[in-house]
């Protein structure tokens, strides 16, 4: 009985420990980082998926809580914790490094986020409407 008790508490204690292993994930793209914030900022602005904690335009970090509506497991919602991505110039490229607490078979917070990240960075820009030419000097 005794070391089923040290066995559970063994056990109790690693669950909880595992959260600060959280992994960072590097993904590169070829464009700059401020192309890229914008992406980062555009997805993190959906209250559906993700609410800011903290977030910081001169150093292109921001830190983020995942909602995820169902947790098929009890592991699932003790392994949650604040997400954080940062951006780190690269050459002429940007280098995402997302540190993701939690992903398993019911959630992929990384999958989702470089998803949602690519996605918007895909979508065609709308072109920048030129300076309307000035009216002709009507005294000449």
């Amino acid at each position: 009985m005794a070391n089923a008790r040290v066995l559970f508490l063994a056990l109790m204690s690693l669950v909880l420990a595992l959260p600060a292993f959280g992994r960072t994930y590097k993904i590169s793209y070829p464009v700059s980082c401020n192309q890229v914030w914008g992406a980062v900022k555009n997805t993190l602005s959906s209250p559906d998926n993700y609410a800011v904690v903290e977030s910081d335009d001169a150093k292109m970090t921001a830190s983020y809580n995942v909602k995820h509506s169902v947790h098929a497991n009890v592991s699932g919602a003790v392994l949650q914790r604040t997400n954080h991505v940062t951006l780190v110039p690269k050459g002429e490229g940007c280098e995402m490094q997302v540190v993701s607490n939690y992903s398993g078979w019911e959630h992929d917070d990384k999958g989702d986020f470089k998803k949602r990240v690519d996605e918007f960075l895909a979508k065609p820009k709308a072109p920048v409407a030129s300076e309307p030419a000035k009216p002709a000097d009507p005294s000449k």
